[in-house]
């Protein structure tokens, strides 16, 4: 075992400081190995039909109004794709 000595400023700097410059180094050679790809996911056809303003049905009235109303959506969007 070794026996180290010293004010507390005098071992921070010895153990502590060296050791987080050592591990930021360590992190940015890492991080520069990894590339990062964002990959966008494709949107299905039901998510691109709800997108459309014009295909938005909304609540009339009652405890739901103004919100849409994905029962008629659905039905709406199943004829519209009937062949």
């Amino acid at each position: 075992m070794v026996k180290v000595e010293g004010t507390i400023a005098e071992l921070k700097a010895l153990f502590v400081d060296a050791a987080i410059g050592e591990v930021k180094t360590q992190v940015k050679k890492a991080g520069r190995s990894v590339v990062k790809k964002s990959v966008k996911r494709t949107k299905s056809a039901w998510q691109k039909y709800m997108g459309k303003k014009a295909n938005q049905i909304k609540f009339k009235s009652g405890p739901k109004k103004g919100r849409l109303d994905l029962g008629k959506m659905s039905r709406a969007y199943k004829r519209g794709r009937r062949k």
